[in-house]
Parts: structure tokens; sequence; C-alpha cells
């Protein structure tokens, strides 16, 4: 059986980012806390606590150490209140989220009304909410144009979650057009997922299975696997190598293998070997 890995998988530039700095935290005897998990990897988050960083609720449960803001970014007030505290901050914030909140809140004070395009409930999509209504915006999170709201008027700004698909934020965009309004829209999609996105797709279509390797948490993992599951049905969702099945590989001559933008090359590493030691 033939392995095939994705042109473009695995931890993208501000995941990596996110993960260096957590790690020369760890090596300065202090400690360190992340507020929520320093990104979506059930593995990596269990060897940071290994290492002395560990994941908490909020602010309010940090007493001493250095406090990381994980890659999702914060809301503007959980950012006030570590600062408040006086302990000292680590910023590992995405520089592209960083972005889609500075384009949230300019669409706030120039429209008035912003459309989020992503997952109601992602830490990212709530900092991007806050941005936007400290600016002094109305918000609403969509993930689709059945969700926008009946009463929605222009002028109407749209921002995206950085690990959506285009096509979500042009059937948002064309749902609006269609009742007249012509939204103001700053494509914030992190060039790195779609890169990924589409390689999956393309590599969906050449093999007999494929393996996604991700948190099941992670928003852009699961994405990948249901893009890949569209071309292939024998896709599988793993975490770890431990998870697979050679069964899964019955009479296949070729398994593609990708990795979402929060999984690090040892893991990918690791479910490749396995594979090839069928």
């Amino acid at each position: 059986m033939r392995v095939v890995r994705a042109e473009y998988a695995g931890a993208c530039y501000g995941v990596q980012r996110a993960l260096d700095m957590a790690i020369e935290a760890s090596e300065g005897g202090e400690g360190a806390s992340t507020l929520g998990p320093l990104i979506h990897n059930p593995q990596v988050v269990a060897d940071l606590a290994e290492r002395g960083v560990h994941a908490v609720g909020g602010p309010e449960d940090v007493e001493r150490g250095t406090v990381i803001i994980r890659s999702h970014g914060v809301t503007p007030a959980v950012r006030r209140s570590v600062e408040e505290r006086g302990l000292p901050i680590l910023d590992a914030t995405c520089p592209h989220v960083a972005r889609a909140q500075r384009a949230a809140a300019d669409l706030a004070r120039r429209c008035g009304r912003v459309v989020v395009v992503g997952e109601a409930g992602h830490p990212e999509v709530e900092g991007l909410v806050a941005c936007a209504r400290e600016a002094g915006g109305q918000v609403a999170v969509v993930a689709e144009p059945a969700d926008l709201p009946d009463a929605l008027e222009a002028p109407v700004g749209i921002v995206v979650q950085t690990t959506q698909t285009r096509e979500a934020l042009d059937a948002v965009t064309a749902a609006l057009s269609a009742r007249g309004i012509e939204p103001e829209v700053k494509n914030t999609i992190c060039f790195a997922t779609r890169q990924r996105q589409e390689s999956a797709a393309a590599l969906a279509g050449e093999v007999d299975a494929l393996v996604v390797i991700g948190g099941r948490n992670s928003s852009n993992t699961t994405r990948l696997a249901d893009i890949c599951a569209a071309a292939c049905p024998r896709t599988h969702h793993v975490e770890s190598a431990d998870e697979i099945d050679p069964a899964w590989f019955a009479d296949c001559e070729t398994v593609g293998v990708t990795a979402g933008a929060s999984t690090p090359e040892d893991q990918i590493a690791a479910v490749v070997e396995r594979l090839e030691a069928l």
C-alpha cells in the first residue's frame, strides 16, 4: 500500500509560532498558563502541561507566572483583566487572527453592522464579536445564509473566521446581495487554511482511503475531514497513530494523509510510519 502525503498539511505558521513561544516560556522556571488550550490539539496541550504550561479557564485562575494568550486570541475584556492583575503577558495570538480582530473593529466603526462568518461559540469567533461590539457595532454570527437576520439593513460589513472556507464566505455575500445589500467584505481567511483545504481535496480524489490527523475539537481539522469525505468516502479522522485500524485499508492500493493546521509534524510522521508498516 502506497502512502501519499498532501502537498500542504500540518502546523501553520501561527500554530508553530505559538508552540515555540509556549515552549520557550516553559524553560523560564516560573511556570506559565494559557487562557484556554493554546491550540486545539489534545496531545500538544498534554505535552505542554508536562512542561509546566497549563491551560486555565481565565485570568482569575492564574496567581503567578506568565499568562500566554492562545493562538485563537482573546476578547479585549479578557486581555484587560490580565493586565489589571499585573501578570506578565506573552501574546501568542496568530497574526492572521489579530488582523481579523482589527478588521472586525474597523468594519463596526465604518458600517455599524457586522456579520461574522464562522462557528458560533468558537474562541476565535468570540474574539471577533467582542472586538466589533467594543467598536460600537451590532454583530451577527452566521455559518450559512439561512442564519442571516431577517431585519439586517445596509450598510453591512463582513469578516470571516480565519479557518472558514471561501465557499462559506461567498454564499453569505451572495445572499446579502440578493437582498439588495452590497456588504463591505474583509476576506480574513488564512491563506494556509485555503492551501490545506485545496491540497486535501485534490488528494482525496486520487486515493482509495484517506487519514486526516488532528484534534477532534479543531474546527480546521474537522472541516478538512468533511472536505475529504465528500470526495473519498473512506476518510478517517484520527488524533494519533494509535487509533489506526488496519481493517480500514483492506484492498487499498493507496492511502492519503493530511493534517489540520493545529497538527505538529511529529504527529504526522507517527501516522505515516504506522501506515507504512501495515
